[in-house]
């Protein structure tokens, strides 16, 4: 029992994080930009980093202050996305906002005392050490946004999947992706946030395009990887963020295998039959 109350604050944290962030990843897959939360997650990051430089050890709450300026810029910037598309390819536009993102974030870390320590803690995050106060505080905020989306779902579906729908609306779209960010990335860290976003997705892509399912399908893998890690993480004292990350990646490429051999397979049969 007592193991057990220690591991169901990080279990409903990812619960939180899976729910919002599988929704934002049907969203990003159909765009074609599927880097932009790594690359938006990192922007929120290099915030934080200022925070630490501008003395965020002393005054802890200025991390949220940092990471939602950065959060509003970033939005701001992939805003006009479509505008910068016509110029250079906005996947290599977000690859280049992620390596600067980066490379400033060490930069500044490394002006920090305890630089080293911050990355890997805005890399990894801390979901196993989550309190209360951060998920009532991260549900609330998961649930404002996840009403608006409800609320203007055909808006923010028109824009993915159709294309339209003008710069106010996007700028709306990627606002509230940069504030779900800013609690997901303090929480859980870099990959893990970006894992959460695009795998469970793209692992439910594979066996329909229909939006719901793929969403429901995401939700169902996503929360039963987090229990399994979460567990043989405590259990064998391995970090977090990284064995949930890699064990969705080992279960997206198996699926995957699985499917490349069947689609071979019937294929197959169906040459046979024509001969």
């Amino acid at each position: 029992m007592e193991i057990l109350s220690l591991l169901v604050y990080p279990f409903i944290a990812c619960v939180l994080l899976i729910g919002i962030h599988a929704y934002f990843g049907v969203h990003v897959l159909e765009r074609g930009i599927i880097f932009v939360d790594l690359s938006m997650a990192q922007f929120i990051a290099l915030g934080i980093a200022v925070s630490f430089l501008m003395g965020g050890h002393d005054a802890p709450h200025s991390h949220d202050f940092y990471a939602v300026v950065f959060a509003f810029i970033g939005a701001l910037i992939l805003s006009i996305s479509k505008r910068i598309s016509r110029h250079v390819n906005i996947e290599a536009f977000i690859g280049v906002m992620y390596v600067f993102s980066l490379a400033a974030s060490l930069m500044i870390l490394d002006r920090t005392p305890h630089g080293l320590e911050e990355f890997e803690a805005i890399l990894n995050g801390n979901i196993l050490w989550v309190t209360k106060g951060e998920l009532v505080k991260t549900a609330v905020l998961y649930g404002v946004i996840g009403l608006f989306h409800f609320i203007f779902r055909k808006r923010f579906f028109a824009l993915s999947y159709e294309g339209k729908g003008g710069v106010l609306w996007e700028f709306l779209f990627f606002l509230s992706f940069a504030l779900v960010l800013t609690s997901s990335v303090s929480m859980a860290g870099v990959l893990q946030v970006f894992s959460f976003l695009v795998i469970p997705a793209l692992i439910g892509k594979l066996f329909t395009k229909n939006p719901t399912k793929i969403l429901i399908g995401g939700w169902a893998i996503g929360v039963c990887v987090s229990i399994l890690c979460i567990a043989a993480s405590y259990h064998f004292d391995i970090p977090t963020a990284p064995l949930i990350v890699a064990s969705l990646g080992v279960m997206f490429f198996t699926i995957l295998g699985f499917k490349i051999l069947r689609d071979t397979y019937k294929r197959s049969g169906i040459n046979a039959d024509d001969n």
